[in-house]
């Protein structure tokens, strides 16, 4: 099974951009089809967005359609999130998520999760 480490969180204003990255380890990322999700204080984890196995494909929640961006690098054996145009709303905690299936928006379709890397935004 793949392990995830999720780096790249802070405090950031409105308006700013951060770029998230999830490390794998253990089987290569390629391999999988990988999703980002986040969890706001009170609330239910949400998907925000994901790739398909290959990388080909991207898919993203409608609040961050325009402002975040999916990618993977299979040499660094990484996931990225890139985020722009940060808001308020876009506070949590953000998990990345690794799956061999293809429903992308379920998290209970992933096998395999990180630890969370919390993203603050001030406004």
């Amino acid at each position: 099974q793949v392990q995830l480490v999720e780096s790249g969180g802070g405090l950031v204003q409105a308006g700013g951009s951060l770029r998230l990255s999830c490390a794998a380890s253990g089987r290569a990322v390629s391999g999988y089809a990988m999703g980002w999700f986040r969890q706001a204080p009170g609330k239910e984890r949400e998907f925000v967005a994901g790739i398909v196995r290959g990388g080909g494909s991207t898919y993203y929640t409608d609040s961050v359609k325009g402002r975040f961006t999916i990618s993977r690098d299979n040499a660094k054996n990484t996931v990225y999130l890139q985020m722009n145009s940060l808001t308020p709303e876009d506070t949590a905690v953000y998990y990345c998520a690794a799956q061999i299936g293809v429903y992308y928006t379920r998290a209970n379709a992933y096998q395999s999760w990180g630890q969370g890397t919390q993203v603050t935004v001030s406004s």
